[in-house]
């Protein structure tokens, strides 16, 4: 009956998202959701200075071990759905009509809340360019209103636009991050070359849980591969591929960029220093190792990097709005594909409005964008989308368990099992330190964990009356409207 329901929802063309996008547009925009440059120079420098120091490249190689096993049930599950809205296709697929709805709930807040963090540490870091090269001193919030703006114009428009946008800033950034590291490899750093980061000792020293929660909030976005499904050229081919090309190279670039950095300054030293320099880490490192204007072209790039990011969520938003649209769980105006673009341009706008409505309060309550919009709501994205991915472990063992689609072991058995422990490992983790990653409140670390849980919780109910109102059927078909 679900399968059933889910083909309905697709039957009308009107409603279908287009596009060509192929494997390397994918990998663009699962790339610029994890924003390379702003885990290297961002990310990085507190997982060294709060985290495991000098083991910070192998907590990056553990938590693309762990999605990389996770990708396999993944991957093999997206030639059976390609909804544009991954995960929550997939739960629902596997687990049924309400937790699926309960997934979309969650995955929205994790989107939602992380594309709010961003605009606050987008916003801090234009202000800090403005002031280091002369330009006007305005509030954050102008800046944040400012790059929603062009956001807002790009996510309106095709798929294919935006990916070629991406394309031209991530190929920029990584080539700096390379350009970085082998400048700090080549010249030996500063006592040597040495692989202690990849040691297990190291990497268990300090707080390897706090690492792992930067490290896993780094892939953040990795869903990517399968929301575009419909505006792929062959989804069977191309998203299982994008998979593991999304995941290993995010993976490689960050272990071999945070292993720089740690050699940039000694494995012994490394942790000391990003205490001291937490916000300038890699900043020291550029112009040590490539001189001050490199440093000064990075925190340009710093600037495209964060916007790349914010891009590629405001589409994933878009298209979830459009997927629950289109199956009757949101308003049906949501389901409109725009005639030449082929994009859901009204879930665009929507988007956009709902950003701005976020981002305003925190601006209205005077926050500061980067201690508050930023920490509080990037901690709450991380929990909420670790909870949807557990979820979809299961659902992807619950659908090969009952479907013929697909009979191979590793594939449908072994690997999304192990891939769903690994994530439950790292979700334990995360919610253990908690309070840490949220500024130190346990008060708020516990109201903001009680929002994703009723999230999930009412979402699903919700669901669940609803698919009765209709006589068990969860999807309505859509029309015209």
């Amino acid at each position: 009956m679900v399968e059933q329901a889910v083909s309905a929802s697709a039957s009308a063309p009107t409603h279908r998202l287009r596009g060509s996008i192929g494997v390397s547009g994918i990998v663009f925009l699962v790339i610029a959701a994890a924003a390379p440059l702003t885990a290297v120079a961002g990310s990085l420098p507190v997982m060294i200075a709060l985290g495991n120091g000098a083991g910070a490249p192998l907590t990056y190689i553990v938590a693309a071990a762990v999605l990389l096993v996770f990708s396999v049930g993944y991957a093999t599950m997206s030639g059976s759905v390609t909804e544009t809205g991954a995960f929550y296709a997939y739960v629902t697929k596997g687990l049924g009509r309400s937790p699926g709805l309960g997934a979309a709930a969650l995955a929205l807040l994790a989107y939602t809340t992380i594309q709010a963090a961003i605009y606050g540490l987008a916003a801090s870091t234009v202000d800090a360019v403005m002031e280091r090269f002369g330009g006007p001193d305005l509030p954050w919030w102008v800046w944040a209103f400012a790059l929603m703006a062009l956001v807002a114009v790009l996510g309106y428009r095709s798929i294919n636009l935006g990916a070629k946008v991406l394309g031209v800033l991530l190929i920029a950034e990584i080539a700096l991050i390379v350009v970085l590291s082998a400048s700090i490899l080549g010249q030996g750093g500063a006592e040597g070359i040495d692989v202690s980061s990849f040691s297990p000792s190291t990497f268990m020293e300090g707080s390897p849980g706090i690492a792992l929660m930067f490290a896993i909030g780094s892939f953040i976005g990795f869903e990517a591969t399968a929301i575009y499904g419909e505006e792929t050229k062959n989804p069977r081919r191309t998203v299982p591929v994008a998979t593991y090309v999304a995941v290993i190279t995010i993976g490689v670039l960050y272990a071999v960029a945070s292993w720089a950095i740690v050699l940039a300054f000694g494995s012994d030293n490394v942790q000391a220093v990003a205490l001291e320099n937490t916000a300038d880490l890699t900043f020291i490192a550029a112009t040590e190792y490539l001189g001050s204007v490199t440093s000064d072209v990075m925190m340009v790039m710093l600037v495209t990097s964060l916007f790349a990011a914010l891009l590629a969520f405001h589409n994933a938003i878009s298209r979830y709005t459009h997927a629950l649209s289109r199956s009757g769980f949101a308003p049906r105006g949501l389901m409109a594909v725009h005639t030449r673009h082929g994009s859901p341009h009204v879930g665009s706008l929507v988007q956009t409005a709902s950003a701005f409505v976020l981002v305003g309060i925190f601006a209205l309550a005077g926050a500061d964008p980067v201690l508050e919009l930023f920490t509080w709501m990037a901690g709450v994205a991380t929990v909420a989308m670790l909870v949807v991915m557990v979820l979809t472990s299961i659902a992807i063992v619950a659908f090969f368990a009952r479907s013929d689609v697909d009979r191979r072991l590793w594939h449908t058995k072994i690997a999304p099992v192990l891939g769903g422990l690994g994530l439950c490992a790292i979700t334990a983790l995360v919610i253990a330190n908690f309070t840490t990653l949220i500024g130190g409140s346990r008060v708020l670390a516990n109201l903001f964990l009680a929002v994703i849980a009723v999230t999930f919780v009412a979402a699903t109910v919700c669901g669940h009356f609803v698919i009765r109102s209709r006589g068990g059927h969860g999807d309505r078909t859509p029309t015209t409207p």
